[in-house]
């Protein structure tokens, strides 16, 4: 089924639709036989040298409007009568710490800390017909547009599978901050937010709540370790005997156990520590604690000290909350810049700190941007979900970039091998906010940030009977210029 969605498409049914493809997708992934690397060296391609051993993966769910963080325009204060056409930005510039770079007033401390940044400003995305925060992200995550006849692998899964752990007892694969029950659109989360084909023991590790990470890491309080492995050994003999096995591959089975296997020897190890942000001088915890994303970015700062391999903090996505701003978009952005600000600059400043940053690929991203008049681009056909569709401003309500668009996105790089105080492309100074010099695409970012992690952009698995590609298709090329 084609799921381009035209204006006469209501949107729940392409939802509908997109679900049961994504359902068919993961049934059969557990179906398959054990995929098998397909050298890139049989090709005349080599791995890249790693410039990061470790990713940190910041992401900014709902749609961060770039107008309004990290690449400001004209600033029209709010005032009621105030022509929506004119609205480009509702923050007005700060200077930052390298000359010829501004961002948005409310992000002060990460402006700070620019000097050791890459900023992407070109980056752009497809319509992909309706323009769901699902599909978007699905997309972002596994470089590929939805539903696939596979179950495609999340960045992170890819860097467990390609690279291992850098501590065989910390998962490589971590996701902090994003709940996959009761949340709304839950199934399609729950669809990239896995390892696809790879099987389990590559998928994430989920703490929704950071403050709780410990409590995900031991036995049940009272348990004597004796009891502890005895009920391991009941549960891997519960799965042994299971129904549902008759639907799994041998490989499918086996991962499953080994991923059992993986948890019980963290459960195991005083590396558990790395989980407890109690265990964080009372300082420190007060500088992120702007609430769970803040403590999200202690807890990633933390696991990569210990050795995680690839960790996502995010804002987290659910319909209309946070970052969605579908109305009152100038005071949810200024709620979260207070949220976002002081953490990931902490985050930096203390990777920096204790030698970490070179060699830990730190990324702010998000599905799309967002504008007050142009749903998709210019020239798109997609239905326009904007709640509010005013010419004049009367209330505060109306005040804030409500569309998604996707015609020019910001992207932030620190560490990994990126630039210093660097700038990248450009979006127009008027409407509509295009990127107008060196357009990134989904896969050219992935293929970037693949390279810094020492992953070859054409890296492939033979999936029954095909190749299947770390970007798309192996296409992706990796903007070498932001590299020092």
């Amino acid at each position: 089924m084609n799921l381009e969605q035209d204006s006469t498409t209501p949107e729940h049914v392409v939802r509908r639709d997109f679900l049961k493809q994504l359902s068919a997708a993961s049934i059969a992934a557990m179906m398959i036989s054990e995929p098998r690397q397909l050298l890139a060296e049989d090709d005349g391609i080599t791995q890249p040298e790693a410039k990061a051993d470790a990713c940190i993966l910041i992401w900014m769910g709902g749609g961060m409007a770039a107008p309004d963080t990290f690449d400001p325009k004209r600033y029209s204060p709010f005032e009621s009568g105030l022509e929506v056409s004119s609205m480009l930005s509702t923050f007005p510039a700060i200077n930052t710490a390298v000359d010829n770079i501004k961002i948005c007033e409310g992000l002060e401390q990460i402006g700070q800390v620019m000097d050791r940044a890459t900023l992407i400003r070109s980056a752009v995305q497809p319509d992909l017909g309706s323009i769901l925060h699902s599909r978007h992200q699905y997309h972002w995550h596994t470089g590929y547009v939805p539903p696939q006849t596979v179950a495609c692998p999340h960045l992170g899964a890819w860097m467990a599978k390609v690279l291992g752990p850098n501590n065989p007892v910390i998962p490589p694969f971590i996701n902090i901050g994003q709940r996959l029950e009761g949340v709304g659109e839950k199934e399609e989360l729950k669809a990239f937010t896995t390892a696809g084909f790879f099987g389990s023991e590559y998928g994430p590790m989920n703490l929704p709540f950071p403050e709780q990470a410990s409590q995900s890491v031991q036995p049940p309080k009272g348990m004597t370790a004796g009891r502890f492995s005895n009920r391991d050994k009941l549960f891997r003999k519960l799965v042994d005997q299971s129904p549902q096995r008759e639907y799994l591959s041998d490989f499918q089975q086996e991962s499953l156990v080994r991923s059992m296997d993986n948890a019980y020897r963290l459960l195991s190890s005083k590396d558990r520590q790395a989980f407890d942000i109690e265990l964080e001088p009372k300082a420190s915890r007060e500088i992120y604690d702007t609430g769970r994303f803040g403590r999200g970015c202690l807890l990633a700062r933390r696991l990569v000290e210990s050795g995680a391999r690839f960790v996502e903090v995010t804002t987290e996505y659910v319909p209309f909350l946070h970052g969605d701003t579908h109305n009152s978009g100038h005071e949810t952005v200024a709620r979260m810049h207070s949220e976002m600000d002081r953490p990931i600059a902490q985050l930096i400043l203390d990777l920096e700190a204790c030698g970490l940053l070179d060699r830990t690929l730190v990324i702010i991203a998000s599905e799309f941007s967002r504008d007050a008049l142009i749903e998709g681009k210019p020239g798109s056909n997609a239905n326009d979900q904007a709640t509010f569709k005013v010419d004049r401003i009367t209330e505060l309500k109306h005040y804030g970039l409500h569309r998604h668009f996707t015609g020019g996105t910001s992207v932030v790089m620190f560490g990994g091998g990126v630039k210093k105080g660097f700038l990248y492309g450009k979006t127009a100074e008027e409407r509509p906010l295009i990127a107008v010099e060196n357009p990134v695409t989904v896969a050219d970012l992935h293929a970037t940030i693949m390279t810094a992690m020492g992953i070859s952009p054409k890296t492939a698995y033979g999936i029954e009977g095909r190749p299947f590609y770390v970007t798309e298709d192996g296409k992706g090329k990796p903007v070498m210029d932001i590299f020092g």
